[in-house]
């Protein structure tokens, strides 16, 4: 049996056009605070995360119309954009991925928001799920 690699759900994240009300739904509708807000440039996006036990929702908006998350928007629309997976190193998961044939959009891990390193897995060969491997 191969050990696990995935130790916990990192953040769900969201694709939203306006966050500045996203925040202010999930604070007025479930009590929900912002623990750490930043914008990735690299990525294109601004993100807020909130903080949901040992997790995060993830509320994502484009900075840019050429980043992912806008192209996400204008083909799907706002909603479920990717998956957050903690693991304790993410060059050995993402290695594991493509040792098992899948697809991946990073061929290596590389600096996330707060700190982490991460690396997204393609949804094409992840059952529909774009994948973002987290490691703190």
């Amino acid at each position: 049996m191969t050990e696990a690699l995935l130790t916990e759900i990192d953040h769900v994240a969201v694709a939203v056009r306006d966050l500045e009300a996203a925040i202010a739904y999930y604070a007025d509708t479930f009590g929900a605070t912002v623990a750490h807000r930043e914008r990735i440039d690299s990525d294109g996006v601004e993100e807020a995360l909130l903080k949901v036990a040992d997790s995060y929702i993830q509320l994502l908006t484009p900075t840019s119309e050429t980043s992912p998350v806008a192209k996400y928007l204008e083909k799907k629309g706002e909603g479920l954009h990717h998956v957050g997976y903690r693991v304790a190193d993410c060059a050995a998961a993402l290695q594991s991925v493509k040792d098992h044939g899948g697809r991946v959009i990073d061929e290596q891990p590389r600096p996330g928001s707060r700190g982490t390193t991460v690396a997204f897995v393609h949804p094409k060969g992840a059952f529909g799920t774009l994948i973002e491997l987290v490691e703190e």
